[in-house]
């Protein structure tokens, strides 16, 4: 098996901007194995919050690059397991690396990655369009811009229920509100005594990480469901959000990739947590990826490649919150 590494600078449409800063690009990183004639893809994009950057992981794999080519004609399950210990500590490239060998063990199968899995595509879940921190009239111009059934608006600021009511003015559709860890136990109580008025479906992450304490009272006092984040990060976090959130978002490059992230759906649905999938602002490669979870998912969080000035690469589609799968084998991406 062949490894082959390219970096991208995915510049964004608009300048993005949530409570931790903004952001203009993203750094992307595109792993490319190749065997028998096929290539699997995968995707790991830079990320300042994660203290990530696209040169320390081209230096890493290229370090690692005989673990990697050592393959022995693994399942992909099995690849995971033998590449964990030398991964573990940066999951964002076991994500690119797992992403990438699923594509190409399921195109050298002939079947497309959902089929592997015995999954259909019956009821999979609209995906929503991420409204970032503005002035109120710049998120109503990008939201008229981009007419989605869902919207994930980001708040974090002094005055986001005076935001939400006036993005209410202008649609109809569904909110999800995402705070990033920039309210208190207090205001996400009472904001969500407002927010369930103006149509919103749940909260993500409102607390601080470590706030497990104020994450227990917020899920026992909140007019909404409350949505793990940033304190959802690896399958052993499922038990902990147990009866301190009400779902669970996962994100593949936290986790370590779609076989860790199957596990964790499964072990959410143990427990009765809502299970979502969200995205770190990648390509239509790993957006791809994420699609063929769907079918698991009570929610899914899939608009990273929507949000790009250019995208890099062809894939699974995302047309009106609907989304429209190709015919291809594997994840169903490549690179433009």
């Amino acid at each position: 098996m062949k490894l082959i590494i390219r970096t991208f600078n995915l510049e964004l449409k608009d300048p993005f901007t949530i409570s931790r800063g903004t952001r203009t690009e993203i750094p992307s990183l595109i792993v490319e194995l190749q065997e028998n004639g096929f290539s699997g893809f995968g995707e790991a994009t830079a990320n300042p919050y994660y203290k990530t950057t696209t040169t320390q992981f081209v230096e890493e794999l290229n370090k690692k690059r005989l673990i990697i080519e050592n393959n022995f004609s693994k399942t992909p399950e099995k690849y995971w397991e033998y590449l964990f210990p030398h991964f573990k500590n940066n999951m964002f490239l076991l994500c690119a690396l797992d992403e990438a060998y699923n594509d190409l063990y399921t195109k050298s199968l002939g079947i497309k990655l959902y089929e592997y899995w015995n999954l259909n595509l019956k009821n999979i879940p609209l995906t929503n369009y991420t409204i970032g921190i503005d002035n109120v009239e710049k998120m109503v111009l990008k939201m008229k811009k981009m007419p989605f059934p869902v919207y994930k608006i980001k708040l974090g600021t002094k005055n986001d229920l005076e935001i939400v009511t006036e993005l209410r003015k202008h649609t109809n559709a569904i909110f999800r509100i995402d705070a990033n860890c920039g309210w208190t136990p207090e205001e996400t109580i009472k904001n969500s005594m407002a927010l369930i008025k103006l149509g919103v479906e749940f909260i993500e992450q409102p607390l601080p990480t470590d706030d497990w304490h104020g994450a227990e009272r917020v899920f026992h006092r909140s007019e909404l469901p409350i949505i793990a984040d940033e304190s959802c990060q690896i399958e052993s976090d499922i038990d902990k959000c147990y009866t301190h959130f009400h779902g669970v978002n996962i994100k593949l490059m936290k986790c370590g990739g779609l076989t860790p992230a199957l596990k964790m759906i499964k072990r959410a649905k143990h427990l009765n947590l809502k299970t979502m999938v969200g995205c770190m602002t990648e390509s239509s490669i790993g957006i791809s990826a994420i699609a063929h979870l769907t079918p698991l998912l009570d929610f899914v969080d899939m608009d990273g490649a929507l949000l790009l000035k250019n995208d890099i690469a062809t894939g699974v589609k995302v047309v009106n919150g609907n989304i429209i799968f190709n015919n291809s084998n594997g994840i169903g991406a490549k690179l433009m």
